[in-house]
């Protein structure tokens, strides 16, 4: 399964499809199959992924960028999910032949935008950054008041004394905690991670990890949003100076996509296909008043006063992609026992794909019509590491000086090097020097290169000589 989802992205971005969407046909595929039905433990697995989803995103999210569009990605978040919800709602009511509390549940399940797929969609596409910044803040923020709304439904179905205003204080409780938590283990994890002295390098990104599943954790259990806190924990760790960040980041981009294949997958073997052809054209139509209806006017209510412009409205209502989290909501209703679950989750399903496939394939194609485009594309910039996994025709060699090595009691001015060759880093019982023309490498150097890969075995001889260079030379585990 992991290694057909890894090759389904290559095809996904070929077709210019997000990923989720072949995942989620994957999962179907599978049904076939493969007999799964456990809601619970699929609900489990697609919590613990939004967790890591967005601890990822959160993570890259520059603060500076976002700072600007705090209060527009905040009402969307809020007041957006609200308006979107009872529009969808009242028109799932009639189309499904809901009752109001069950079309206002549908409404909530679908109401938010997903991180999965918007940090998915928008990464690598040249969008001004005031937009991506925008929806990027949205949908990692927007989740906790899809969940509270899911939540408040099921329980007003389930229990029809039960008070709304009950639930809308909660609701506010929620949000605080999830903010004060997210900020207080922040700092904490930031000064844990500084500090700490662990043996191996590739240990504190399972220490990040195993902090931002600790911090949803913690906050739930004192009545928080966990995914505000995780969010907001996770920007605050992302814009701070932290050891070994590359490694943390490269390990939650790695794990973040093994959990989005395993998730999506999972949820697809949850639908059975046959089922989908009873809510054909009710998902056809609930996703058309949800693209082109709900949405836009939560988007254009929500915005009517802050300084974006018609176009850039626009890109933002069509930029309301479905994906995990409504699939993931689904299955409370299933868990919890609710009439017409199953009905539910299948209409909602439906709905996810044709979002999926209609407004992420075609994001890139809306921006550039409508002038969007241009800008930097704001990538974390390249490092040691990145070098030497091969994204460029340069590495970093690590080459062990012996006693016999020509190079021993050479000044670097000194040496005869191809060109293009440059050695950044020289370790010396265990300390780091920093090269200059004027250092003297001595015996029992370690010696850090950085070369282009077609004049390594010069670079080789000409530091360790030609008897050497085969049995001294070896790779770095890791620079970070």
């Amino acid at each position: 399964m992991l290694i057909i989802g890894v090759l389904a992205t290559k095809f996904s971005s070929r077709l210019g499809l997000p990923s989720l969407v072949l995942f989620l046909l994957l999962g179907m595929a599978l049904n076939q199959f493969i007999f799964f039905e456990n809601a619970e433990f699929a609900q489990l697995i697609g919590i613990l992924a939004l967790i890591i989803i967005l601890f990822d995103g959160g993570a890259h999210t520059k603060w500076d960028h976002i700072r600007p569009v705090i209060g527009a990605a905040g009402t969307l978040a809020t007041l957006g999910v609200l308006i979107t919800t009872l529009v969808t709602g009242l028109a799932a009511m009639y189309i499904l032949d809901f009752s109001l509390l069950e079309g206002m549940l549908f409404g909530a399940i679908v109401g938010s935008t997903d991180a999965a797929a918007v940090f998915s969609v928008l990464g690598n596409k040249n969008i001004k950054k005031k937009l991506t910044s925008t929806l990027e803040a949205e949908s990692g923020s927007n989740d906790p008041m899809a969940v509270f709304l899911t939540i408040a439904f099921i329980e007003m179905i389930q229990i029809p004394d039960s008070s709304i205003w009950t639930a809308i204080g909660n609701f506010f409780v929620q949000m605080v905690l999830g903010l004060i938590f997210g900020l207080i283990l922040g700092k904490v994890i930031v000064l844990i991670i500084n500090h700490i002295k662990l043996e191996a390098a590739g240990l504190y990104p399972v220490l990040a990890m195993g902090m931002a599943i600790f911090t949803y954790v913690i906050t739930d259990l004192l009545s928080g949003s966990g995914l505000l806190a995780v969010y907001v924990m996770a920007v605050f760790v992302g814009n701070n100076d932290l050891m070994y960040r590359f490694t943390i980041s490269r390990f939650n981009e790695g794990f973040s996509w093994m959990m989005q294949i395993v998730m999506f997958i999972l949820l697809g073997l949850l639908v059975f296909p046959g089922q989908l052809l009873d809510v054909t054209w009710q998902g056809i139509l609930l996703s058309i008043i949800l693209m082109f209806v709900a949405r836009p006017i939560a988007v254009f209510l929500c915005m009517i006063f802050m300084k974006y412009n018609v176009k850039e409205q626009l890109f933002i209502s069509w930029s309301g992609l479905k994906g995990a989290v409504p699939i993931v909501l689904a299955t409370y209703p299933i868990v919890a026992g609710v009439e017409n679950s199953q009905l539910i989750f299948n209409a909602v399903f439906f709905v996810v794909l044709i979002s999926a496939l209609v407004q992420g394939s075609t994001l890139s194609w809306l921006a550039s019509k409508l002038g969007l485009t241009g800008g930097t594309n704001n990538q974390d910039p390249p490092s040691m590491e990145l070098i030497n996994l091969g994204n460029t025709d340069s590495e970093i060699m690590e080459v062990a000086i012996t006693v016999q090595a020509p190079s021993v009691n050479t000044s670097l001015i000194d040496l005869e090097l191809p060109d293009d060759t440059l050695i950044i880093g020289i370790v010396r019982d265990n300390n780091l020097v920093t090269p200059t023309g004027n250092s003297v490498i001595e015996s029992g150097d370690t010696l850090y290169v950085l070369i282009n890969k077609k004049i390594r075995e010069k670079a080789k001889t000409a530091l360790l000589g030609k008897k050497e260079k085969k049995k001294r030379e070896r790779k770095p585990k890791s620079t970070g």
